[in-house]
């Protein structure tokens, strides 16, 4: 039976926004060597992300944060150690996009508790070695992949107030403009709306 998610026009939400912040990395490097570091200690990353999805017109379209005008992720974190996915994914949301505790205070980084409605699990990427590749499936050969990532879809209410941390944009991307365009967006969202279709978009 095809899952139906309601889809609600982008105007109905407000922005707003909050402390910037900043990446613990300041090269690909440094994000490497950490991670190298990390799995030494900890083992296997697990990391969570969420499709946010609004409507313009009746076309679909994704919430990405934007990064210094260069390139685009989805909201999300990796877990913190005995975290499950949907717990870190409610928290890494919130700390993300939920508005400030006290929104007098333009530095502060507390942030609202927000009970993010988790719809399901759209997709999982692998990282087998330390590189930047991610795979949808685990290579044969790998028996130690390095890191998972969950990718799972929200349904959002019908209004929202959403901060955003100043160093940061918040963006709606058509599922047009991802649809095998894996130059500009990276091989893992311009394969949404693929992984998207099995869902009917109900406009609100």
């Amino acid at each position: 039976m095809q899952s139906s998610l309601t889809l609600y026009p982008l105007p109905n939400y407000s922005f707003g926004t909050k402390a910037p912040q900043l990446d613990e990395d300041q090269s690909v490097a440094a994000r490497q060597a950490r991670h190298m570091s990390d799995y030494a200690r900890a083992g296997m990353r697990k990391t969570v992300e969420a499709v946010l999805l609004v409507h313009e017109h009746g076309h679909p379209h994704v919430l990405m944060l934007q990064v210094a005008n260069s390139y685009f992720r989805l909201p999300g974190d990796y877990l913190k150690p005995g975290e499950d996915y949907v717990t870190g994914l409610k928290r890494a949301l919130s700390e993300k996009l939920a508005p400030p505790l006290d929104p007098n205070d333009p530095i502060s980084t507390n942030t609202q508790h927000v009970d993010w409605d988790v719809a399901e699990l759209l997709g999982t990427w692998w990282r087998p070695h330390f590189d930047s590749y991610m795979y949808p499936y685990i290579p044969p050969h790998i028996t130690k992949p390095k890191e998972e990532k969950r990718i799972y879809v929200i349904q959002l209410p019908d209004k929202h107030l959403l901060s955003v941390p100043k160093n940061l944009k918040l963006v709606a991307i058509p599922l047009f403009e991802l649809h095998e365009n894996a130059g500009r967006y990276g091989p893992q969202l311009s394969t949404l709306p693929n992984l998207l279709g099995r869902f009917q978009f109900v406009m609100g």
